[in-house]
């Protein structure tokens, strides 16, 4: 996982989901995941992490931790491996918790290499370089570690996801006690992801969270059975929830997103919840004036729904997602593009209804489009290229995945895109290595996925090492990258992130 000051640093191990996982703790909170809250760079979590030569032999706080020379960078593996006490979260820790940590008076060494093992400077530019799950474990090293750890700097960006069993202790007389979430609070973390929950659970969370009436503004829900008062009351007593996402929440309806929606949300997702359709999108429409981004999948939302957005979203919605909104076609994108002129990011994904003229409309009425999502279109064909290469002057990512009737001749009409920094062509099967060619000089191109493209040869990737900016490159599933090929690629484009 990276972090705001050091971008290019990755964990060894995280799983490309981009979650973090916590080693299971006694106290029920072990087991909690903190995750990105875009995840951004995915394909990057595998790279080696490095550390600065910046510390002392004084690091050997507990007699069991190896210490490498100051000339020698310290590594993640040493530090991660310390054992955490008995009984601690990685987690929810409060402050008054881990009584059973060295302070730095039992440190072993000179009293100036413990006090350089706690400078606070150097502690402060040395934890910028871990992942979020090594910072869990390394606050359990000390008191002063833990403290500097414990900084909200070091948690921006990131989300808790716990799930039900995650939130209650069992008392020796079988009865359940709601943890304690002070650690959070400490660490100021500002938004959460809850799986599994009930309305009771939304509940005893706001009542036991400190930060949870007016600091925290960010608010999912996934696989819950939340009900239509539930959604009322959370969103009437957090009253600084500005993001909200409810995904396979099957219990609340359309007339629960009536009665709680409030003006204040900025940006909503819903996805997989069976009672969304027309209506829901009706509410959305009126009662989120200041509505920037929606997300949504439902698969019974029509035409109709799309002209129902008003002039004040037209002018503040800037990001609209539709995926596998399967009733959509040609006419719903007339609606959309007339009802929100304003989008810089769309996407269409699995709108398998909508046709070459649905994107002209949108490459004709949509000119400040950033980002264009039409994979899972089966319908779309190379004229919708042509439409987008000729309008679409701002676009930087297009993404084209499983667009099966793309061949050559599309890829033609996008070679013209100066502006084009990430192209998606996975599972394009009319691909070929004359297509490529039409990409070479592409000078803006940084992101290029060909994955799954079955008629590729080694010889017609070989010619993308002339793609010299280029820094990500996908070929997984596709026959034609060799061994060799992924040793060529290493010789001659050194800058770029072959995956295999």
């Amino acid at each position: 996982m990276s972090n705001p000051r050091n971008g290019d640093t990755k964990p060894p191990c995280l799983p490309r989901n981009g979650l973090v996982k916590i080693p299971t703790q006694p106290n029920g909170l072990g087991s909690a995941s903190i995750t990105k809250g875009t995840p951004a760079v995915k394909n990057r979590l595998c790279q080696p992490s490095s550390v600065p030569a910046i510390l002392s032999p004084a690091l050997a706080h507990r007699s069991d931790l190896p210490i490498p020379s100051l000339a020698s960078p310290l590594s993640l593996a040493t530090l991660a491996s310390v054992s955490s006490p008995p009984g601690a979260s990685l987690v929810g820790l409060t402050a008054s918790e881990g009584s059973e940590q060295p302070s730095p008076e039992r440190l072993p060494g000179s009293p100036s290499e413990r006090q350089l093992a706690v400078d606070e400077k150097i502690l402060n530019r040395l934890f910028w370089y871990f992942s979020a799950c090594e910072k869990c474990v390394l606050a359990q090293v000390c008191k002063a570690w833990r403290r500097v750890l414990y900084q909200p700097k070091f948690w921006v960006g990131l989300t808790p996801v716990l799930h039900t069993k995650e939130l209650y202790n069992i008392l020796p007389g079988g009865e359940k006690e709601f943890v304690s979430l002070q650690g959070f609070a400490v660490r100021g973390f500002d938004g959460f992801c809850l799986v599994g929950v009930s309305d009771l659970d939304i509940c005893e969370f706001i009542d036991n969270y400190p930060l949870s009436k007016k600091g925290v503004k960010s608010m999912s829900l996934k696989r819950s059975t939340i009900t239509d008062a539930g959604l009322e009351v959370m969103l009437e007593q957090m009253q600084g929830v500005v993001r909200l996402e409810l995904s396979g929440c099957n219990d609340f309806t359309e007339a629960g997103l009536w009665s709680s929606l409030n003006a204040r949300i900025t940006a909503l997702s819903v996805s997989d919840c069976i009672n969304v359709a027309d209506d829901a999108i009706a509410a959305i429409s009126q009662l989120l004036p200041n509505l920037t981004e929606l997300n949504l999948q439902a698969y019974h939302v029509t035409d109709t729904a799309l002209a129902y957005f008003t002039a004040k979203q037209g002018y503040t919605t800037h990001t609209l997602r539709l995926n596998s909104c399967w009733e959509i076609t040609n006419h719903g994108v007339v609606n959309m593009v007339h009802s929100l002129p304003n989008l810089s990011v769309l996407s269409l994904s699995g709108c398998s209804k909508v046709t070459d003229d649905g994107v002209e409309l949108v490459a004709e009425n949509l000119r400040k489009l950033r980002s264009l999502d039409l994979s899972w279109c089966p319908r779309i064909t190379d004229m919708a290229l042509e439409y987008i290469a000729c309008d679409l002057h701002k676009l930087e990512e297009l993404v084209l995945d499983r667009c099966v009737r793309i061949t050559d001749t599309g890829l033609s009409y996008l070679s013209t895109m100066s502006s084009l920094r990430s192209l998606y062509l996975r599972w394009c099967c009319q691909v070929q290595d004359f297509g490529l060619k039409h990409l070479l000089g592409m000078g803006s191109l940084r992101l290029l996925s060909l994955a799954g493209c079955p008629l590729l040869t080694t010889t017609g990737l070989s010619g993308l090492v002339q793609l010299q900016e280029l820094e990500e490159l996908e070929l997984t599933n596709c026959p034609g990258a060799t061994p060799e090929l992924f040793k060529y690629f290493s010789q001659h484009l050194p800058c770029c992130m072959v995956i295999e």
